[in-house]
């Protein structure tokens, strides 16, 4: 019988953060149980609770490191230095978030327990657009769009990004870089196009662009 090799506090509190995270993505947070997470990491339920108090406690820990990562990775695209860049720099991170930590973006998208307000894909979701917001609302003004209407199209961005995300992780017949493409191509070519005032209607609900 081999002898079982005695972790480190850190490297014990490693070990659980990385079976649940499994656990969380396969089943979920209220399918999940202490029981499993110990019995999978090989330890005792007390080992588990000594760090972190319960499961709402281990939870909590994936889906930060999670959304710190998604997050980091989307945002420093944000220093390309043209819109277009943006986007496909986003787009392409956000894909790559979910190549390389398939488990993570799993447990993000689902349901987060009742009464957890922060710390879930929804908090990554209007983090992200914050920023983006930011871009939009100097890309408005130089163009003279109304800019209490950049929120909006920055959530329909982000919203439009992570929603083709969650399709590409069940369907990976296309390659990443060829999805990337493709989500660029419609945000930048629709944003190319808006017009300024889009509910403005011609006689007999016609708008401007309809008399080209």
């Amino acid at each position: 019988m081999s002898k079982r090799v005695r972790m480190t506090a850190q490297e014990r509190r490693e070990q659980l953060v990385g079976v649940a995270r499994s656990v969380f993505a396969a089943k979920g947070f209220e399918a999940t149980s202490i029981e499993e997470i110990a019995e999978r990491a090989g330890v005792s339920k007390p080992v588990v609770y000594q760090h972190f108090g319960g499961k709402e406690g281990v939870y909590a820990v994936v889906v930060d490191r999670e959304v710190r990562r998604l997050t980091e990775s989307i945002t420093r695209s944000f220093d390309a230095a043209t819109p277009r860049r943006v986007a496909e720099g986003a787009a392409a991170a956000f894909l790559a978030y979910i190549e390389e930590h398939e488990e993570g973006f799993r447990v993000l998208i689902r349901d987060a327990p009742s009464g957890m307000a922060g710390g879930s894909f929804g908090s990554v979701i209007s983090d992200v657009a914050t920023r983006a917001e930011r871009l939009l609302v100097e890309e408005f003004s130089e163009r003279g769009f109304d800019e209490d209407t950049a929120p909006m199209y920055a959530l329909m961005l982000v919203g439009a990004v992570a929603l083709v995300g969650e399709w590409w992780l069940e369907h990976r017949r296309l390659p990443r870089e060829q999805v990337a493409a493709h989500v660029v191509n419609l945000l930048w070519n629709g944003l190319h196009d808006l017009e300024p005032d889009p509910a403005r209607t011609r006689p007999g609900g016609r708008r401007a662009k309809d008399d080209v």
